[in-house]
């Protein structure tokens, strides 16, 4: 194979995967970006400047090995660029989807900032791992000895799932305990399938069934089984449930019928697209079509709900974030896209109340403006005085983020411990909690977070569990 000719990115132009358009968009719930073709693939591949110090691998959660998968794609071969990937990254092609590169690995690339326009990364990412499981590179788990160890993991989501990998791969026995009745936690049950389309998640953790992980769904720890019986039978427990507890409307009039979380939201929605009975949607209370929607928020969770508002036929769909359009925190490319399939901002505003009778009918909001820095070195917003405003809305979803809920209390574990945040408390190196044997990573330590960072958590994770795992091990043998 002749070595590719790299640095090319002067003479070949940045191509992102072709999009469908708008209207096309709104019609279902179909990924929007096509794939690239392999000669496109290896084009933009070779837009790479393969820096001495890539400060696209830097600003990675996962400190992903990219120049060397771009060159390797470039040069077509595609089996090691995908074993590459798949090294430092359990989930390449879910990340390359759903991450928002923007502001992570090609919002850090060094011809993006010289104005050249970034490598497509995640495109190229996503593409390679779509190929290896096209071409059957994919294989289920085969660790090389058996240990006679298990582990424990509560929760089926990145954090957990990512976990459960490496530590097959080093020989535990696994169990993933979710109370939910599929795996794959925020990536099924939140993520709409525009973005995700959830048989890339199936075929993950079929693969992990593959290789002898065993699953548990419909498992509450707490309820249907206590946390200590789970330390009674595995040699550690990981827990990784995520946080789920949504942030309260805090305006008077948020009891109205109308109101409802972003997260049930669209759980209802991904419940419908899976081919569920769910009550609630069939009903109208969470299905949009035909009403008039503002949700309240400005991450990646509120661009969720207006484009699934969008796609289910909604008559108009409002945006009410309290600060400007470049404060907002969610991706850059989701707010466009938004905005391409009829969304409506209203930027530099916040709900005052929520009117109606037992419904509601109106959102009263004010005009907001920044002011000085809060403690975070953001400006804050400060209301504007006569500034007040009235949206007409028959639904009103509050995309506000997510809390943790008291585990200790849900577990029956007053032993775990907590941050003032609500999160777990946990050793900053061991990744221990206040119970021995018991660790915890993604969002339920760091606090709502993105995928690819639970997906790091995770993999940390195991790596301490083995540590803790094996040195258990030997301080019993010498005692012996």
């Amino acid at each position: 194979m002749a070595r590719a000719r790299m640095l090319r990115f002067v003479s070949v132009g940045q191509a992102a995967p072709e999009k469908r358009t708008a209207p096309e968009r709104r019609a279902d719930f179909d990924e929007i970006y096509a794939g690239y073709a392999a000669a496109k693939a290896a084009e933009q591949a070779s837009r790479c400047s393969q820096c001495g110090v890539p400060f696209c691998q830097v600003h990675c959660p996962l400190g992903n090995n990219i120049p060397d998968w771009l060159k390797l794609t470039a040069e077509g071969r595609l089996e090691e660029a995908y074993e590459i990937s798949a090294a430092t990254n359990s989930m390449p092609e879910i990340c390359g989807r759903i991450c928002p590169q923007d502001r992570l690995c090609e919002g850090s690339c060094v011809i993006e900032q010289s104005g050249h326009g970034t490598v497509t990364i995640g495109a190229i990412e996503k593409y390679i791992t779509d190929t290896a499981w096209a071409r059957g590179w994919v294989k289920p788990v085969r660790p090389a000895r058996e240990r006679g160890q298990s582990v424990g993991i509560v929760g089926a989501g990145p954090a957990g799932l990512a976990a459960a990998e490496e530590l097959r791969g080093l020989g535990f026995a696994v169990t993933v305990y979710d109370r939910y009745d599929r795996a794959g936690g925020l990536l099924i049950y939140g993520i709409p399938n525009f973005k995700l389309e959830k048989d890339v998640v199936v075929r993950r953790t079929q693969r992990l069934a593959a290789s002898g992980i065993v699953f548990q769904t419909g498992v509450a720890v707490g309820e249907t089984v206590a946390l200590e019986a789970l330390r009674a039978r595995h040699d550690a427990v990981l827990i990784a449930t995520g946080v789920y507890k949504a942030r309260p409307l805090d305006v008077p009039g948020a009891q109205r019928d109308g109101v409802v979380p972003a997260m049930r939201y669209l759980t209802a929605s991904n419940r419908k697209g899976l081919g569920d009975q769910v009550p609630e949607f069939d009903a109208g209370a969470l299905d949009a079509r035909g009403k008039r929607v503002v949700v309240v928020g400005g991450g990646d969770t509120a661009m969720d709900c207006v484009r699934t508002a969008i796609r289910q036929g909604a008559a108009s769909v409002v945006c009410l974030y309290r600060r400007d359009r470049a404060n907002m925190p969610g991706s850059m490319r989701e707010v466009a896209n938004a905005e391409e399939e009829g969304v409506r901002f209203e930027y530099l505003a916040a709900p005052k109340v929520i009117l109606g009778d037992a419904a509601v009918t109106a959102l009263r909001a004010q005009r907001m403006r920044l002011g000085l820095p809060d403690p975070s070195g953001r400006r804050a917003p400060e209301a504007v005085p006569d500034g007040d405003f009235e949206i007409a809305a028959d639904m009103v979803i509050a995309a506000l983020g997510f809390d943790p809920e008291d585990l200790p209390a849900l577990f029956g574990a007053p032993g775990l411990r907590l941050t003032r945040w609500g999160t777990l408390k946990c050793d900053p190196r061991s990744m221990m909690t206040g119970l021995d044997g018991v660790f915890a990573a993604g969002d339920i330590v760091r606090g709502a977070s993105l995928v690819v960072w639970a997906i790091k958590d995770g993999r940390d994770a195991a790596a301490r569990i083995a540590a803790f795992v094996e040195a258990r091990a030997a301080a019993r043998q010498a005692a012996e």
